[in-house]
This record gives structure tokens, C-alpha cells and sequence, in this order.
């Protein structure tokens, strides 16, 4: 089995390009890095450190690369049997004229076989929006056959890959050992292709918001409640007490919200939020607040960590207090090398508080919750 993996940064080649390999898939990766593509495709192999209670590093086997703007990526797309993405939101727009022209290329070739796109980002069906972007280059004569043979299959990602810190090997990386890869089964086309530690659901939904409203709203305000007292990564924040109650709150507030949307069982998921403040604290992995923090606009949207549980908690009448406390940090956020750290302050500056959080969160100015995260935010100052 083959397959095209747009994105060779830390996130591709050691979470979802070290899953396919290992199960015996033959990886592409496609990326516009020329000294990385030019690496990987004379190494052919790389390693990744794996840490959890243990420390252990895995050497990935069997790999190749190309430009993901050449001629070589449609040779591949072409030919191949799977196509996944780590390449982040902003970029999958970019990404899918190169995989529409693939289409239509495999299509003139008289392959017939199906072909399954999986993007692996962190964003709510970020494979159905991709989708629509394919289809917005992809000629109106190829839709019919694409509809029938290229599944575009949503998927839910969980894994902590920080930078790496291996400065003389440019290609090894580091991961935490939990990983969690949960795809939508009813999106395939043709056969599921048996790949271990990815898992099949029919509700998947469910499993996304639960990585949202934990993995991701527990991560933020760590980093977000971490950068008001002055901590520099994720684990020095977590460690600090105040801060750990503070974010196990949070999660439990948005967890409150799953619970009653998709009935997962409490206890369950209560254990669930302690793994996730384990994973945090994990003393092999040095995560920065700053990687964790940056672009508060995007993380500060409707649909993400903290404004989409938010919503969730209005909806059901359930308690948020702690969950508008971090937007509240998020908007007090500030890094001189993040564009949209800037804007953010920016807009605070010229506009105030809660005309801010209307424009980029979409919540009312005179609601409830835009009076509280204001008077939140003038005392956390």
C-alpha cells in the first residue's frame, strides 16, 4: 500500500507518517521545504523519540519525498492508494488545487481504483472543508467519478509533538506516547485499510469535540492562565497548582457539555481529563507556552477550544466560569512575533473589550458573557 502525505514537519513525520510506516505503508511526503524533501528522500529514514513513563526512539523505515509544488507530487497522487495531511488549516486551501490536479490526472490514467484523502489537522472536519476546496479546482466533468471513487474521510487527531531538540539530526523528533487517530468509517470509498492505532467510528463527531473541548481547551488555558505568572512551558504551568485547578475546571465545564451531548459516561470522561493533565506534565516534553499560545485569533473563533465549549455551556445552562477566565487571558496574551497576537492587541486598544470579542469570537456585546470576560479581563491585568 501506498500513500502521499502532504506535510513533513514534526506533526507528519512523527505521528501520522510514523503510523503509516509502521504498518507496512509505503510514505510519500510532500512538503516545500527543499532541504527537508532533499533529506528525507536521500535518508529514507528518520527517527522519532518517543517519551512517556519511558523513553524510547524508533527508527522510520522505508520513506521517500518530494515538493509538494513539483510535478512529482501528481505523479504520486496519480498512482497512489492513500492521501493524508498534517500541513495545518491555513494551508489545506493551498494544498488542494495540487490534489485536484492529482484527480484528474489519475482519472485520464484510467485508474479506477479508490482513493481515500484524510486530512489530520486540528480543525472540525477539516477533510469535508478540503473537500469543497478540491472541488472548487477540480473540473465539473471529473465530480461525478470523484464522488464515487475518492472518499474524503473526516478524522479526529490527538498527539503532543513539541519542537524538536535534537539540533545535529534535523529530521529526528519527538512525540509523547499517546496518540489518538479516529476516523469517520462511513466516508471511506472501497476497503478500510487496517491501520493500527487508527481507529473507526460511526459518530465522530462525538470523539472530535471531545479532543477539542479537552486535549485543546486544557492545553490553551494552561498556556493562556501559564503566561500571566510569567511560566515558559506547558509543564512548568501545569505544575503550578493554582493553574491545575484552574485548567481541570475548565475542562470539566466543557466536559459537562459533552456529557450531555453525546452522553459519555462521567466517570469516564473525568478519568479521561486526568490522563490529559498527565500528558501535560509529561517531564520529557518541553512545550513552550509561546507555540502553544500563538495565533489567539484563530483559537479565539467560534467553532474552537474555548468560544465553541462556551457556546455548549449557554446552551445547556451548565457553569463557565473558568472557561471565561481564559478567554479572558487570551485576550491579555501578547507575543512580538505573532501576527495575530498583535492585531488581537491592536483591536483591544482601538475598540475596547467587548467590540473585539464580537468581531472575532462572534459573541453579543451586551451579553452576559461579554460583560464577564471584560471585568475578568480588566482585573487579570
Amino acid at each position: 500500500m501506498k500513500a502521499v502525505h502532504f506535510g513533513a514537519g514534526n506533526i507528519g513525520r512523527g505521528f501520522i507518517g510514523k503510523l503509516l510506516s509502521d504498518a507496512n505503508v509505503a510514505v510519500t511526503f510532500a512538503d516545500v521545504d527543499a532541504p527537508l524533501v532533499d533529506q528525507l528522500s536521500h535518508d529514507q529514514s528518520y527517527k522519532v523519540k518517543v517519551v512517556g513513563s519511558q523513553c524510547q526512539i524508533d527508527t522510520v523505515t522505508h520513506v521517500t519525498a518530494v515538493n509538494s509544488a513539483s510535478q512529482d507530487v501528481i505523479d504520486r497522487i496519480v498512482k497512489t492508494d492513500l492521501v493524508t495531511t498534517a500541513v495545518g488549516p491555513n494551508i489545506l486551501d493551498i494544498i488542494a488545487k495540487t490534489i485536484a490536479t492529482g484527480l484528474s490526472q489519475r482519472f485520464d490514467a484510467g485508474n479506477l481504483k479508490p482513493l481515500n484523502i484524510i486530512a489530520c489537522e486540528n480543525m472540525v472536519r477539516g477533510t469535508t472543508h478540503l473537500k469543497n476546496e478540491v472541488y472548487k479546482h477540480l473540473d465539473e466533468t471529473y465530480h461525478q467519478r470523484a464522488d464515487v471513487l475518492v472518499g474524503f474521510v473526516d478524522s479526529a487527531v490527538d498527539r503532543i509533538v513539541p519542537p524538536s531538540e535534537a539540533a545535529n539530526d534535523p529530521l529526528e523528533v519527538t512525540v509523547e506516547s499517546f496518540s489518538e487517530w479516529i476516523v469517520d468509517k462511513q466516508q471511506f470509498k472501497g476497503d478500510i485499510p487496517a491501520i493500527e492505532g487508527m481507529e473507526t467510528t460511526e459518530n465522530l463527531m462525538a470523539f472530535v469535540e471531545r479532543k477539542l473541548f479537552t486535549l485543546n481547551t486544557g492545553h490553551i488555558m494552561t498556556a493562556y492562565l501559564g503566561a500571566l505568572k510569567g511560566h515558559e512551558t506547558v509543564r512548568d504551568a501545569i505544575e503550578d497548582q493554582d493553574i491545575r485547578k484552574q485548567v481541570k475546571a475548565a475542562m470539566q465545564e466543557s466536559g459537562e457539555v459533552l456529557i450531555r451531548r453525546y452522553g459519555f459516561d462521567r466517570d469516564m470522561h473525568n478519568a479521561y481529563i486526568e490522563k490529559i493533565l498527565g500528558r501535560f506534565a509529561n517531564p520529557h516534553l518541553r512545550d513552550d507556552i509561546d507555540r502553544v499560545g500563538r495565533q489567539p485569533i484563530r483559537k479565539l473563533g467560534e467553532n474552537d477550544r474555548l468560544i465553541k465549549p462556551l457556546l455548549g455551556t449557554i446552551e445547556y445552562g451548565s457553569s463557565n466560569s473558568t472557561l471565561l477566565k481564559g478567554i479572558a487571558a487570551a485576550l491579555i496574551y501578547t507575543n512580538e512575533t505573532d501576527p495575530q497576537a498583535i492585531e488581537l492587541q491592536a483591536s483591544l486598544t482601538e475598540h475596547g473589550v467587548r467590540p473585539t470579542l464580537a468581531h472575532y469570537t462572534g459573541l453579543a456585546q451586551d451579553s452576559a458573557e461579554a460583560k464577564q470576560i471584560e471585568a475578568l479581563y480588566l482585573q487579570l491585568r
